[in-house]
C-alpha cells in the first residue's frame, strides 16, 4: 500500500458551539505524484470538515490537512462520545482508501428558558397559570421551582416542585397563587409575585446555575359582586310593590264576592232545607231549594252520593236551582278511577339480542288508561328501546337521542283487562357515565302513570 494516513490524537473533547481541531498526518509512500481526497465519516460528519479537501504529495513526501470539528449548540447534538472516521481516497487508486479513526467527546451544556402563562390572573379564591420550561441544553436536566410574594398576602404554590426535563423537550407545572384572607366585597387586591426556575448542578461542586425569574400578578376579586346590594334593593321594592298590589286591588274583591254570594235568598233556603225531614231520598231523589246555580248542583249530588242521609243547601249561589242525584255521578263506585303507576328496568348486553320487561299487567274486571310515560337512558347507552301495548308500539326512541324523555297523552291509551305495558331494549353499545367505569350492560327504565279504572264507563 502506497498510503500511510493517521491522526495525531484518537480521541478529543468539543464544546458545543466552538470548533475543535485534530491534524490528520499523510504519507505518500509510492512512486508517481498522487492526489488524495477526504471524507468525513460517522454521526458527526454534518459538523465536521477537512481543511485543505484535497492534498498533492510527491512520492515519499508526506502532508497534513486538518479535521475541524464544531458540534451546534442545540439539543440535535447529544452529550456523551461519538466516533467518527476519515476517509483518505487516492485519485487515481481509489482501491487503497484508508480510514483512520477516532473518537469525539461532545461537553453538556445546560440552557434553560421559561414562559408563564397567563402572565396575570384574576379570580376570587386564587390565581391559576401555567409554567412551561423549555430544555435547549444537549443533557438531561433537574429544574427546580420555587415562588414568592411581595408580601404576606398571598402564597405560591406548585402542582410539582421539580422537573425532569430530556434535551430538546419541554415540560410543563401548574402554578397557584391563594390570598392569605377572603375579599368579601370592595376594590380589587392586586398580588405581584415572582417564579423561579432553577437548574439543578449535575455534578457535586459544580458552580450552580442561575435561576430563570418570571413576574406574575393576580388580582383578588370581591367574593360577592358589586352588583348584588343594588339587586337585592330591587327585588326588595319589587317585593313590597306586589304586596302593595294584592292588597290594593285583588284582595277586596275577594271578599267581595264572598259577602255578594251571602243573600237573604241563600239564607232563607238553607234554612228550609235544615227543616224539611225529606231533604234527600234514599235512592237520590231531587231536591228543590231557592239557592241556585252551582250551590244547588253541589247540594243535589251530595244528597245522591251520601243516599238521601244529609241534604245540601245552597249558601253560596243566587236565584234558584235544582239538582237529582242518581248514584252515576262522581261519588259512584261503579266505574271509579284510582291513579296508579309502574315502574320497569331492563338490561341487555351487546349483541346479546333484545331484551323484554313487563311495566304493568291489568288486572282482570279494569281497564287502564295510559296518560304519562317516562323513559331513562341514565347511561347514555346507544340501541333501539321501544314500548308497546297488546304488542303494538306506542313508542320507538333511540336511545343515543334522549338520556330523560317523558310523555303525556291528552286522549288515554286504553289497556284493557289482562292486556301488559312492556319495553323492549336492543343494545348496540353500552354507554359511559361521566366519572366513573364503563357498565357491562345497557341499562334503560320505564316510569308509567295513569287511572285504572274498574267495570265498564
Amino acid at each position: 500500500m502506497s498510503l500511510t494516513a493517521s491522526l495525531d490524537a484518537s480521541s478529543v473533547t468539543a464544546e458545543p458551539g466552538a470548533p475543535t481541531d485534530v491534524p490528520l498526518q499523510i504519507l505518500n509512500s509510492g512512486s508517481t505524484v498522487e492526489e488524495y481526497r477526504f471524507e468525513v465519516v460517522g454521526a458527526c460528519a454534518a459538523w465536521a470538515t477537512v481543511e485543505p479537501r484535497t492534498l498533492s504529495l510527491y512520492p515519499g513526501a508526506s502532508g497534513t490537512v486538518v479535521l475541524r470539528l464544531t458540534p451546534p449548540r442545540d439539543p440535535s447534538v447529544p452529550a456523551g462520545e461519538t466516533p467518527f472516521g476519515v476517509r483518505v481516497v487516492p485519485t487515481s487508486e481509489s482501491s487503497e482508501t484508508v480510514v483512520p479513526e477516532g473518537r469525539v467527546t461532545v461537553a453538556p451544556f445546560t440552557e434553560v428558558t421559561s414562559e408563564l402563562v397567563p402572565r396575570g390572573s384574576t379570580g376570587a379564591r386564587r390565581g391559576s397559570h401555567q409554567l412551561a420550561v423549555d430544555n435547549r441544553g444537549n443533557a438531561p436536566v433537574t429544574v427546580r421551582l420555587s415562588g414568592r410574594t411581595g408580601t404576606e398576602r398571598a402564597g405560591v404554590r406548585f402542582a410539582t416542585t421539580e422537573l425532569l426535563i430530556p434535551p430538546g423537550h419541554a415540560d410543563f407545572a401548574k402554578v397557584w397563587v391563594r390570598p392569605a384572607k377572603r375579599l368579601w366585597r370592595g376594590t380589587p387586591v392586586t398580588h405581584p409575585f415572582q417564579v423561579l426556575a432553577a437548574p439543578v448542578a449535575a455534578e457535586e461542586g459544580q458552580e450552580p446555575y442561575e435561576p430563570v425569574v418570571l413576574d406574575g400578578s393576580y388580582e383578588q376579586q370581591a367574593i360577592l359582586p358589586g352588583w348584588l346590594p343594588r339587586a337585592l334593593l330591587l327585588a326588595a321594592v319589587v317585593a313590597i310593590a306586589l304586596v302593595g298590589l294584592w292588597y290594593a286591588l285583588l284582595r277586596p274583591a275577594v271578599k267581595s264576592a264572598a259577602r255578594e254570594a251571602i243573600t237573604p235568598e241563600a239564607v232563607a233556603s238553607a234554612a228550609e232545607k235544615t227543616a224539611s225531614p225529606s231533604g234527600g231520598t234514599a235512592d237520590g231523589g231531587a231536591t228543590a231549594g231557592t239557592g241556585g246555580g252551582n250551590a244547588g248542583a253541589t247540594a243535589g249530588a251530595t244528597a245522591g252520593a251520601e243516599g238521601g242521609a244529609t241534604s245540601g243547601a245552597g249558601q253560596n249561589g243566587t236565584g234558584s236551582g235544582a239538582s237529582s242525584g242518581s248514584g252515576t255521578g262522581a261519588g259512584s263506585a261503579q266505574g271509579a278511577g284510582a291513579p296508579t303507576s309502574a315502574r320497569v328496568e331492563v338490561r341487555d348486553a351487546v349483541g346479546g339480542g333484545s331484551a323484554s320487561g313487563s311495566a304493568y299487567r291489568v288486572p282482570a274486571g279494569s281497564t287502564f288508561e295510559l296518560t304519562d310515560i317516562v323513559v331513562q337512558n341514565p347511561q347514555g347507552d346507544a340501541g333501539t328501546l321501544i314500548v308497546s301495548s297488546q304488542n303494538d308500539p306506542v313508542l320507538r326512541l333511540a336511545l343515543e337521542n334522549f338520556r330523560d324523555s317523558d310523555y303525556h297523552f291528552v286522549t288515554p291509551i286504553l289497556v284493557p283487562a289482562g292486556g301488559e305495558i312492556t319495553m323492549t331494549v336492543d343494545c348496540r353499545q353500552v354507554g359511559r357515565p361521566v366519572q366513573a367505569p364503563r357498565p357491562s350492560r345497557c341499562a334503560e327504565s320505564l316510569f308509567l302513570g295513569g287511572t285504572l279504572r274498574s267495570g265498564s264507563e
